[in-house]
């Protein structure tokens, strides 16, 4: 199952949703900077991706400056609500925070914030021009894809929950089927609304107004304050060396350091010598998951609330240790149960003819998010907040205005200082693991981009929220490799050939001849667009 690979010399839009890859070429084609197409499809895949992102929830941008030759990142994560503490929900008999409906709707949407900072920083085009096509999409409506009718299905109970979301996906009492029309005309003011208001629009304007007296009416928890004091944060991408490479994740609070102590751990071993589809490859790779997720759940949440200790964590001297953990001559699994969570995501990456580049992920966290939509404000409100802890000596406990541990990771790797591929993922848990997928099938078993989207791929951990915690496995030609992984003493559960559970990856890479080649995962609905 393989898509086209596109490949061109002068620019390279990929991303989960075909009619969002389409918007992106179309900005570049007018002339746009790369900053200026990543804002554009950003926001047309909030409204063609509903069940993914949207603009009640969160992103992060990674940016190549091309004029600069700088790499800059944009934590674009919310802050929880400055009333918010612990005892709101224990008080209340609660013993975790609700991970649907209006209490779990705890953190202000960072997300056209962010857009707002990078149109600023490196966008050509007006911004009423970028948001668009968004609008004319929300207005017009688009047919349902075949991804998000299968999530529509999954999560139906929640959309007739609330009658918001019950008023566009169902008709006549039947929930919208697969081609059909999908019209978001309260989505599409407020679209309007921020053309011509910008930013302000949102968090200080008629939407946050709209969005407040809606959650408010409804028992929220989020105020005007929380909206009008909220700002995202220009960062400096933490990076490690991988065989001649620089590879390029967020700092805390995304978990993005976990990709790159995998490598770290992995550069210790000649990968291209172990078969990528073996046995061997999967017990080395799940155990070194499993020593990096022991340290981002020991340590990771705000950095402003608490020390991580990047400096230890992301040396090549630790990653030896956690290598020489590794039982490999006997193989047999460490112990580790990780916290579930959710993989509500899209990920797409875009680079123009001036050279610049922007690798950028965004989401809602929980499929369809908190599967509330506050009033008439056309806006699905993320439950990134759900996450936080109520054990107070937990790093990630909720506190006033704190940023949740954030699955969220764009990724870039460059070669002597410039881009070489822009990587990233859907899927919670399973955004280090395909990432660690992608770049070693690149770095180590020479494959091209769409090659290394194609690769089986595995998930380790309690992704959606699940019990269990097993390494599942896309079944393709997999029974002999389970049966010695289980016989290692591995949970092992093998899933579909091309399983959604495996999230959904898109990538480009730049070779050193200069051609682009750009690819989105075949377990999606993406589209590639180069020339």
């Amino acid at each position: 199952m393989q898509n086209i690979m596109p490949t061109g010399l002068h620019a390279m839009v990929t991303s989960p949703h075909y009619l969002a890859s389409h918007v992106g070429s179309l900005i570049l084609k007018r002339g746009g900077s790369a900053f200026d197409a990543a804002v554009a499809v950003s926001a047309a895949l909030g409204v063609v991706y509903p069940h993914m992102t949207g603009l009640g929830g969160d992103a992060f941008f990674m940016l190549y400056d091309a004029k600069e030759g700088t790499l800059h990142g944009y934590n674009g994560s919310g802050r929880s609500g400055r009333q918010l503490r612990p005892e709101i929900y224990t008080s209340a008999g609660e013993t975790a925070i609700p991970l649907r409906g209006i209490r779990s709707a705890i953190t202000v949407p960072g997300m056209v914030d962010t857009w707002w900072e990078v149109w600023r920083r490196g966008g050509k085009l007006p911004w009423e021009e970028l948001l668009e096509p968004a609008a004319e999409y929300a207005e017009k409506g688009f047919p349902i894809s075949r991804n998000l009718h299968y999530w529509m299905i999954k999560n139906e109970t929640d959309l007739r929950a609330c009658a918001p979301l019950e008023s566009i996906y169902f008709a006549d009492g039947k929930l919208l089927s697969e081609g059909d029309r999908l019209l978001q005309p309260d989505l599409a003011r407020a679209l309007r609304e921020l053309q011509t208001g910008g930013r302000d629009a949102f968090y200080k304007g008629s939407i946050m107004k709209r969005i407040i007296a809606g959650m408010q009416a409804d028992g929220g928890l989020l105020t005007e304050e929380d909206f009008t004091t909220h700002s995202g944060e220009w960062v400096k991408p933490v990076s490690v060396t991988y065989r001649g490479y620089e590879i390029h994740q967020m700092p805390p609070n995304s978990q993005g350091f976990t990709a790159l102590m995998m490598m770290n751990i992995l550069e210790n071993e000649d990968l291209s010598q172990i078969p990528r589809n073996s046995a061997a490859f999967y017990h080395l790779i799940v155990e070194t998951v499993k020593k990096a997720f022991r340290d981002r759940d020991r340590y990771l949440t705000d950095p402003d609330f608490a020390h991580i200790p990047l400096e230890r964590l992301l040396s090549k001297s630790y990653a030896k240790h956690l290598y020489d953990e590794i039982d490999q001559q006997f193989p047999r699994p460490a112990s580790f149960l990780s916290s579930a969570m959710g993989q509500d995501t899209a990920y797409a990456a875009v680079t123009d003819e001036e050279g610049n580049a922007v690798s950028f992920i965004q989401s809602l966290y929980f499929d369809f998010g908190s599967a509330y939509s506050p009033g008439d404000s056309g806006i699905i409100m993320q439950n990134r907040g759900s996450f936080f802890s109520l054990n107070t000596s937990d790093p990630n406990v909720l506190a006033p205005g704190k940023r949740s541990f954030h699955t969220l990771m764009p990724g870039m790797i460059t070669r002597g200082g410039k881009p070489y591929a822009l990587v990233g993922t859907q899927g919670g848990e399973g955004q280090p693991q395909t990432t660690l997928s992608v770049l070693t099938g690149l770095l180590d078993y020479g494959c091209t981009i769409q090659e290394a989207l194609a690769l089986p791929r595995w998930v380790y951990g309690r992704t959606w929220g699940e019990d269990s915690d097993a390494i599942k496995l896309e079944n393709r030609d997999m029974l002999d490799i389970a049966a010695q992984l289980r016989e290692w003493g591995h949970e092992v559960e093998l899933v579909g050939a091309w399983d959604g559970i495996m999230g959904q990856s898109q990538g480009i890479v730049i070779g050193e001849n200069g051609v682009i080649s750009g690819a989105a995962d075949p377990r999606g609905d993406g589209m590639a667009i180069g020339w």
